[in-house]
């Protein structure tokens, strides 16, 4: 929690905040349009121009046609269709995502190739499977459009414990298809398994920014192991979720100190996404507008901007 007498000092208007920040920027309403949309605080679209082919590189689709894991008892979060999804977009002036299964479906994907054949080549997925999972289903997920796996370390799944042997073997199936495994662990998870992490045989993309602690940031050992990581060239980063480990609330600046050392450390492995609907937040939901935004600080210049909205999602998951 922040200090007493400094709530203030973080509560402040989107548009307040970033005025300084988007005098890289046009000014204009370019990208987005005024557009309500579930899950999202306000209407209102980015200052920041998306510019063409921008890609959401994490989010979510939920649809109550497809039946939750037995394992799950959490719930999940109505107005999170694919026609949702489609109004976010509209928002933000992105046209490109990827679509990430959510540990409420365990390893049942129907879901999510459901949303990748409505959503068609603008999107790609990322998909939760078994260590026993068979070739036949990894392949029909590769023609869904589904480019990698996610290893969740911290959710509850439909597995029980997952281990790093399990990251393992999942790595090595996964491998011959040119996939690469997007890890979500906490920061302490990353030091206990950083030498497992960089012994894998694929590409690795890190979750939400590492889930660096704060108020240690910078100075925690997770930060470190994870510049080791994208110094060695394999590693990319997910920019996202900067409210999940925030204390100070938006603009979200502690977590945006460590953005922004990713940003520099390696912009041609840096992934951006809003992760909507924002499954771990019960009550005030981010404004993705904001999300957006917040990439003219931690990337002023406008071609690192385009190189993390645009050429690293297309290099990376084939669009």
């Amino acid at each position: 929690m922040s200090e007493p007498g400094k709530s203030s000092q973080h509560a402040i208007t989107r548009r307040g905040v970033l005025a300084s920040m988007l005098a890289v920027s046009t000014g204009a309403w370019a990208g987005g349009v005024e557009q309500a949309v579930p899950n999202s605080t306000g209407s209102a679209p980015p200052r920041l121009n998306a510019p063409a082919d921008a890609c959401d590189c994490h989010h979510h689709i939920y649809d109550g046609r497809f039946p939750v894991s037995p394992h799950w008892h959490q719930g999940f979060p109505s107005g999170a269709t694919v026609a949702d999804y489609r109004n976010l977009r509209r928002r933000l002036g992105t046209t490109r995502s990827v679509v990430v299964q959510p540990s409420t479906y365990g390893v049942d994907n129907r879901c999510l190739a459901d949303a990748l054949g409505q959503l068609g080549s603008s999107s790609r997925g990322v998909a939760v499977v078994h260590t026993d999972v068979e070739e036949a289903e990894l392949r029909a997920l590769a023609e869904a459009g589904v480019r990698a796996i996610r290893v969740n370390f911290v959710s509850p799944q439909s597995w029980g414990t997952t281990t790093p042997q399990m990251l393992a073997a999942l790595a090595r199936r996964v491998a011959p298809l040119g996939w690469h495994v997007q890890i979500l662990m906490t920061g302490d998870q990353i030091v206990t398994h950083e030498k497992v992490i960089r012994s894998l045989p694929t590409k690795v993309v890190i979750d939400h920014l590492g889930r660096i602690p704060q108020p240690d940031g910078l100075k925690h050992p997770a930060f470190a192991a994870v510049r080791r990581m994208l110094d060695e060239g394999r590693t990319w980063v997910k920019v996202t979720e900067p409210y999940e480990d925030s204390k100070l609330g938006p603009p979200y600046a502690d977590s945006s100190e460590v953005a922004r050392a990713y940003v520099q450390a390696a912009p041609e492995r840096i992934l951006w996404g809003t992760d909507w609907p924002h499954p771990t937040q019960r009550g005030t939901k981010p404004d993705d507008s904001l999300l957006l935004d917040l990439l003219a600080d931690w990337a002023p210049d406008e071609k690192t901007r385009r190189r993390i909205l645009v050429d690293n999602p297309a290099e990376l998951f084939g669009f």
